[in-house]
């Protein structure tokens, strides 16, 4: 398995400083299983400041969907032959159809009633039942033989800064046939590694990162947890690689709990940086696919600049699908940590 980085170094005088010829690092790194590059630069203390919370959540439930009776009153139900009661309910968890789909089987799932719960309020076993829940409701899918059930995916947009348009927190859950784009990636990559290499390219990337230790974070139940190589994220990603499984539908409760545990500890390290929202998506094959291992990759999200509300995503990430980091994954392995 090759770790492969192309580092760079950027010369120039800088006035009023001491010594005025300045020496700037950089690497551009590539991913070992796709070739995806990402380059860590512009290196910063990985520290933020939060917003006023109460300002920025004040009066948003009075227009929520999600908010109340408005739950079962504003939102579409799914046609009988797919769901029979229109919407999937679990105590004051509720999955209905997204109104804005991203497939033909597109749904969000509530974590419940309550309008606004802080990153490091998400208790393991509030994720592990919201997770459940929408296995539930994949597995149903999966039972009407519907033929968008070959991959069952969870997105999560966590806060503004995320590219979520709404406070109250909740899934993105659609089965589709058709794998996104980076995941499709993935795959197909993992395939040719297990027909040239004879063994999964998970396994083997656990076993690695377990070995040499400076990214990996800890195992919890059936699940590694470890910083990425080559992150998309400003401030990292973390991955954690469930072994023994292909598809999202293989993960058993003690999976769903482990790694609810996993992001709990996550939440709680990034919250100590002053990163409050997140992106978090899981990557899953079939059952037939040999070569793949479930996982999910947690992407925490902040500004380039807060003051002018600047997105962490710009023309590099945007338009050439490279992305910038500003620490080496390996540092913020050691932040991370002291939460494991």
């Amino acid at each position: 398995m090759n770790f492969e980085a192309i580092k760079k170094e950027t010369i120039m005088l800088v006035p009023n400083k001491e010594p005025a010829l300045q020496r700037i690092p950089s690497e551009i790194r590539i991913d070992p299983l796709t070739g995806r590059t990402a380059r860590i630069c512009h290196f910063m203390k990985l520290a933020w400041e939060k917003p006023d919370f109460d300002a920025l959540v004040s009066g948003t439930d009075a227009w929520c969907p999600f908010c109340g009776a408005k739950v079962h009153q504003l939102t579409p139900q799914f046609p009988a032959e797919l769901i029979a009661e229109g919407r999937m309910c679990k105590g004051d968890m509720v999955i209905f159809p997204n109104m804005a789909p991203y497939d033909s089987i597109g749904a969000v799932a509530i974590f419940g009633a309550r309008h606004y719960i802080p990153m490091t309020e998400f208790t393991p076993s509030l994720m592990a039942e919201a997770f459940g829940f929408v296995l539930d409701f994949f597995r149903r899918v999966a039972a009407t033989g519907h033929p968008e059930a070959v991959y069952p995916i969870v997105n999560w947009n966590y806060m503004p800064p995320s590219g979520s348009s709404l406070i109250h927190p909740h899934l993105q859950v659609f089965s589709s046939s058709s794998a996104p784009y980076l995941m499709r990636l993935e795959l197909d990559a993992a395939k040719t590694y297990l027909e040239q290499h004879g063994t999964c390219y998970w396994d083997d990337l656990v076993a690695f990162e377990k070995t040499h230790g400076e990214r990996y974070l800890k195992q919890i139940g059936r699940s590694h947890w470890m910083t990425a190589y080559a992150p998309m994220g400003v401030a990292g990603d973390v991955l954690a690689v469930v072994e023994g499984t292909r598809s999202t539908l293989d993960l058993t409760e003690a999976d769903l709990m482990a790694l609810a545990t996993g992001l709990a500890h996550v939440m709680a390290e990034y919250d100590k940086m002053g990163i409050y929202s997140f992106n978090m998506n899981f990557f899953t094959g079939t059952a037939e696919d040999r070569h793949s291992r479930f996982h999910l990759l947690f992407s925490p999200r902040t500004f380039f600049s807060q003051a002018l509300g600047t997105p962490d995503v710009g023309a590099l990430r945007n338009l050439f699908n490279e992305t910038v980091c500003m620490a080496y994954p390996e540092e913020i392995n050691t932040l991370l940590k002291a939460g494991f």
